[in-house]
């Protein structure tokens, strides 16, 4: 009872024991950065990674940072998590965000530039080409760049155009050859249609390197072509970001689908919020695209390098350098139980399925609509859908079975940041085939990846479900680490109903069998399985929480956390991105661990254990613990019953917390840093693992494929 009552006495609105979300948010990057910097990654990889790094920064100015110079401008006095005013965050995030870019290009220019030469592979400037490959470039620029460009000038009849959220553009000071005088204004916009890396052709024989020049370097050095009659002053690239945060009034807009496509069109102009420049630029150039921008000095990025680094990606891209990439990892293995083209419903009849992607194909979920969509017993298909691939193959099973006749009710979430136009076209054209489409709820985005196939057999009615971690995004499945459960259990059964009449009218069950749901009862049940865990302690009994997702900043949940870790519960998260709970505090977290792992694929997957006095239990989720994901949005928590498969969720759950090559643990100042201690006696890459064991259990009969999955701490 004394850890009890010291408990009560701590004040969990302390902000010194909450780490503010944007900065926990840069930390995360700065994960994704080291492995751009690990010498164990092929050079590729690592290049990839510093792709990642911007791509990542691109969308936290759009909307973070956006949303923070909001809040000031709306004159929002309420403090965060951490006791940070909006503009005190404001301040702290740019003054991180200007280092970690510095420390980008860092990495870029003294790292991997040089490698890239050692690996026979030069990003050049124009100016250093000659003969046949200055030739070349020159020609090029005649024939496919010259005739796509709009070069755009500035004077009194022509105002300062509006420069697109994310483009590339050149600026320029020019000056008349003949008459007036004083200095014009023009600039060109790098067109996104052509590719940004030129390859110059390459003889293997003859040259001992392979050169690129990068496509606004192209254009920069032919400005005088597009100008005839101006002296060209000085030139440099430009890049703006905009906010690009809708906002969207549902109670006041009669058709949402119309609305979010009208905010699609005004997210590319929205008020510029960065301006990323050249080292060097002009000093005039610079203040006058700032002054028009309306961009604020510390808003200004001044960069040594290439603008916009995710053109790395496509360096990956380039032919003739896998041996420069990562081969360890396998393709998806197939899932035993689905093996010989069983008879999908029969399988899951035979019990439930727990699915680990990208380790185990995702093309089971994939079978599973296409085969409902066949299948003349099969009556009705629900499905929600968050964010699918550009080329759906689900999307054209639903399509399909809405044209055999069958019932088909899709819940497209069209406030999916950044889906949005994708969605909106999906949902038109499930509508022409003949689908029920719903476009989600006032208030709320549905975030829950759940599918009902309603079958008759028989033996009466029966239902299929299918609940995951993840998307129905056969792309991103391939890239991203999730759970997914088939199960044909009536009590899910019902509860899968219960959850599409509750999203397509305004039908609320009084209870449920399995399922918690978001936003009206998720939250307090997080809340009472910690609480729970809290007593058992308390009580003598085992105590443990293994928590992982990729993001915790609920302040409720936290606080519970707290108690519970004061009350003796070892609690061990393991939280991929945002984190703002604060691990190993003395008397407050010091039972708390919490660990990030960075690697090969994203880690996306929300799983959760619960000792409950010796009697665990095991869960999967599609929320993270956050209070947009437990009060603003449509989620889904659902238990893991079978005995087979909570062995293969601890099992996940226990490599990843040995995981010494790819995870980075946090100190009591909310500091990560990569584990390089050997505690476990191997070097334990859980990625690599999972995917190993993934195709070994693979290639088992079905009666022999649980043997890998035998958990060797597990204390039931």
């Amino acid at each position: 009872m004394r850890k009890n009552k010291e408990a009560k006495k701590l004040n969990f609105d302390d902000p010194k024991l909450y780490i503010n979300r944007e900065l926990s948010w840069i930390s995360f990057n700065e994960r994704v950065l080291s492995e751009a910097v690990d010498k164990s990654n092929p050079l590729f990889e690592r290049l990839k990674f510093l792709s990642i790094t911007a791509s990542n920064l691109d969308e936290f100015f759009m909307v973070r940072v956006a949303s923070l110079i909001d809040m000031i401008n709306a004159d929002y006095k309420k403090l965060d998590i951490s006791g940070m005013t909006a503009t005190e965050q404001l301040d702290a995030v740019l003054k991180s965000l200007h280092k970690f870019v510095d420390r980008q290009y860092e990495i870029y220019n003294e790292q991997l530039l040089p490698l890239l030469l050692d690996n026979g592979l030069k990003i050049c400037d124009p100016s250093e080409l000659r003969g046949g490959d200055a030739d070349y470039v020159s020609r090029y620029f005649d024939e496919y760049v010259y005739p796509v460009l709009t070069p755009m000038a500035v004077d009194s009849s022509r105002p300062f155009p509006l420069i697109r959220n994310k483009s590339l553009n050149i600026g320029a000071l020019l000056k008349k050859k003949e008459g007036k005088d004083g200095v014009d204004f023009a600039t060109v916009q790098v067109p996104d249609v052509l590719p940004r890396i030129i390859e110059i052709p390459y003889d293997e024989e003859a040259d001992d390197i392979r050169k690129v020049v990068l496509l606004e370097k192209v254009i920069q050095d032919n400005m005088d072509k597009l100008f005839l009659n101006y002296d060209i002053l000085t030139t440099a690239p430009y890049r703006v970001g905009r906010n690009a945060d809708l906002s969207i009034d549902e109670d006041e807009a009669e058709d949402l689908l119309k609305e979010i496509e009208k905010q699609i069109k005004l997210r590319q102009w929205g008020q510029a919020i960065r301006l990323e420049v050249n080292e060097g630029m002009d000093p005039k150039l610079l203040n006058l695209i700032a002054e028009d921008l309306g961009v604020e000095k510390n808003e200004i990025y001044t960069i040594n390098g290439p603008l916009d680094l995710t053109f790395l990606m496509k360096m990956y891209k380039l032919e003739g350098f896998d041996h420069l990439k990562e081969h360890r990892y396998k393709a998806p293995a197939a899932v035993p139980e689905f093996n010989n083209d069983k008879d999908i419903f029969e399988v899951i009849r035979n019990g439930d399925v727990l699915m680990h992607h990208p380790y185990e194909t995702f093309e089971n979920v994939v079978k599973f609509v296409e085969r409902a969509a066949v299948d003349p017993d099969v009556l009705a298909i629900k499905q929600t859908l968050y964010r699918v691939s550009g080329n759906s193959p689900i999307i054209a099973a639903l399509a399909k079975a809405a044209d055999n006749g069958k019932q088909v009710t899709v819940l497209v979430e069209l406030k999916a940041r950044f889906d949005e136009e994708n969605n909106i076209v999906w949902a038109k054209m499930l509508e022409k085939a003949g689908c029920h489409v719903i476009y989600g709820l006032v208030g709320l985005k549905t975030h829950c990846k759940i599918t009902l196939v309603v079958r008759r057999e028989e033996d009466g009615i029966k239902r299929y479900v299918h609940l995951a971690t993840g998307n129905y995004n056969d792309s991103t499945a391939k890239q991203y680490t999730d759970v997914g459960l088939f199960t044909c259990a009536p009590a899910f059964g019902e509860d899968a109903t219960a959850v599409f009449n509750m999203l397509s009218g305004y039908s609320e069950p009084l209870g449920w069998n399995k399922l918690s749901i978001a936003p009206l009862w998720l939250k307090d049940r997080i809340l009472d399985l910690i609480k729970r865990e809290e007593e058992h302690a308390l009580a003598g009994e085992p105590a443990r929480i293994i928590a992982k997702m990729n993001s915790i900043c609920h302040k409720d949940v936290i606080a519970a956390l707290y108690r519970a870790s004061n009350a003796g519960v070892k609690i061990d998260l393991i939280v991929r991105g945002i984190c703002c709970l604060r691990a190993g505090v003395p008397g407050v977290s010091e039972n708390i661990t919490v660990r990030s792992i960075v690697g090969n694929f994203l880690e996306h997957s929300r799983i959760f254990y619960f000792e409950n006095g010796g009697s665990p239990e095991y869960y999967a989720s599609s929320a993270d613990w956050m209070p947009r994901n437990l009060e603003r949005r449509v989620e889904i928590l659902f238990p893991i019953e079978n005995d087979k498969l909570r062995k293969k969720i601890w099992h996940i759950l226990d490599v990843e917390l040995k995981d010494n090559k790819k995870a980075h643990v946090m100190d009591s100042e909310g500091r990560f840093s990569k584990i390089t201690n050997d505690e476990f006696g191997e070097d334990i890459n859980s990625q690599l693992i999972f995917g190993l064991e993934a195709t070994e259990k693979a290639k088992l009969p079905t009666t022999q494929n649980t043997r890998v999955f035998v958990p060797e701490t597990h204390n039931t």
